[in-house]
């Protein structure tokens, strides 16, 4: 009787591979969901639901956003981290990433690189450092000599951890020049603090930049990518300045650990040709952002990279997010 069983188990088996290989073959068979740490209505957001729109026509099947907002966004990561890996919870995942380890590691995932699986690149965001018009600087060689005659006399804005405050940490540190940090909930705050000179530069979204650029209200100095702008052709990069310096918000997707290879791979390829359209890169632009491809391995080693220079910045600033 034991070889007649043995045969048995072994049909068993089989007709449970092919199962499992029939699921795979028809995912995704109901709707995905992307958790966004981002709150209604702000660039982050319009770009997630602009992919999503888009990615559930290359994918063909319904791609919802749901906004998870809080825990300097841990409570959208935590969440993709602990769920089911199959496919069909993903996280918009942010420069936050990079930076949550260090600066706040009680967070969770307290390792982004091991408790999250990389899908692929979704953007890259630039941002303008503007000054206050009252700075005799046009350019950021003389902004950044004015500084050094005025040591600690700049005030910079910032929300405490992002990257706009991260960035101008880093540009403190590469330039040599001492400022103080004044700290606001960003955006529209930030930008009133400046025109208004309570504070005197700040990195920020050329949207949000542009309207006060074109009236004069702020000077643009340099942009953080390491391209310049097409809507800002004659402001220089930081980099012509500082070689080597970028300071961007980034955004891939995220799936949990342990997602199949064969689901990873699906929705690499369908993000892939999101990011490729010319319509869609057209309409991430005009919000200031640049769409991006890349796979998981393009993924991961930007966010190795970023932890690393994120980490030396934190650490070499002694900023607390206390």
């Amino acid at each position: 009787m034991q070889p007649h069983l043995s045969r048995r188990a072994l049909l068993g088996s089989l007709s449970l591979a092919a199962g499992s290989a029939r699921a795979q073959d028809v995912y995704p068979s109901r709707p995905i969901t992307i958790l966004n740490a981002y709150a209604a209505g702000g660039q982050t957001d319009i770009a997630v639901r602009l992919t999503a729109d888009r990615l559930a026509a290359a994918i063909g099947q319904r791609v919802l956003v749901e906004n998870r907002v809080g825990g300097a966004t841990s409570i959208a990561s935590t969440a993709v981290a602990q769920a089911r890996p199959d496919g069909y919870t993903l996280l918009a995942g942010t420069s936050s990433l990079a930076i949550n380890p260090t600066l706040q590691p009680r967070l969770t995932p307290r390792d982004p690189q091991t408790e999250l699986a990389p899908v692929g690149m979704v953007y890259r965001g630039p941002f303008v450092f503007h000054i206050y018009p009252g700075i005799p600087a046009t350019t950021l060689p003389e902004f950044i000599a004015y500084a050094k005659a005025n040591p600690g006399m700049l005030n910079y804005g910032g929300v405490v951890g992002t990257v706009v405050h991260l960035a101008t940490e880093m540009l403190c540190q590469r330039a040599g020049i001492q400022m103080t940090a004044v700290p606001n909930r960003g955006g529209v705050e930030g930008l009133l603090d400046l025109q208004a000179g309570r504070i005197h530069c700040n990195f920020q979204s050329p949207v949000e930049a542009l309207p006060s650029l074109q009236e004069g209200k702020t000077r643009a100095l340099a942009i953080s990518s390491r391209q310049r702008l097409p809507n800002l052709p004659d402001v220089p990069t930081v980099a012509e300045t500082l070689p080597g310096f970028e300071a961007v918000l980034w955004m891939a997707l995220f799936a949990p650990p342990a997602t199949s290879a064969p689901v990873i791979d699906r929705l690499a390829a369908a993000l892939n040709a999101v990011t490729g359209d010319i319509d869609y890169r057209s309409r991430m632009a005009q919000i200031g952002l640049a769409a991006e491809g890349g796979g998981p391995a393009d993924v991961r080693a930007l966010l190795a990279a970023d932890t690393a220079n994120w980490r030396k910045v934190i650490t070499e600033a002694g900023i607390s997010a206390h």
